[in-house]
């Protein structure tokens, strides 16, 4: 996948059919964070405390909603994918790509704490079996359509 020009807010890419349906793949996973996995604090307990993680899930809620909708847009609208000779172009605006970002990250974070929350620098390491590999490859993926988006973002 590969940048072929910005005009105005419009961003064009270039992406073939293999990728195409490696994007989709990981977009259909979409959330795999729970709203409750998201805390106010670790160990911070006020007065409101249960009030406000109820305000944050529940906005947390309607983002999600949100970013679901969009997401299958996305797969169910033709206009974001046009065909071409080698696979597709792909019209994406910033902020089309800027929910897509939060899309791929839930994805990508979710995959993470599906395979334990590894960490091999203090010696967490992933259990791989047929699950756990269908997890980390989805969470590599989503890394590398991220990493994509945001080098264009950059400008690079």
């Amino acid at each position: 996948m590969k940048l072929l020009r910005t005009k105005r807010d419009k961003l064009a890419f270039e992406i073939s059919q293999p990728e195409k349906r490696l994007l989709f793949d990981v977009l259909r996973l979409y959330p795999l964070i729970t709203t409750t996995q998201h805390r106010l604090s670790k160990t911070a307990r006020s007065a409101r405390h249960d009030e406000n993680q109820e305000l944050l899930e529940e906005s947390l809620a309607a983002r999600r909603e949100e970013n679901r909708n969009n997401v299958r847009a996305m797969l169910d609208q033709a206009g974001h994918f046009q065909i071409t000779a080698g696979g597709y172009h792909l019209t994406l605006s910033r902020p089309e790509i800027e929910w897509l970002l939060q899309v791929l990250n839930d994805v990508r974070v979710g995959s993470w704490i599906a395979l334990g929350s590894p960490d091999p620098e203090n010696g967490k390491q992933v259990a791989f079996d047929k699950k756990s590999v269908a997890h980390f490859q989805m969470m590599e993926l989503a890394g590398a359509f991220q990493m994509i988006f945001l080098n264009v973002l950059r400008g690079r």
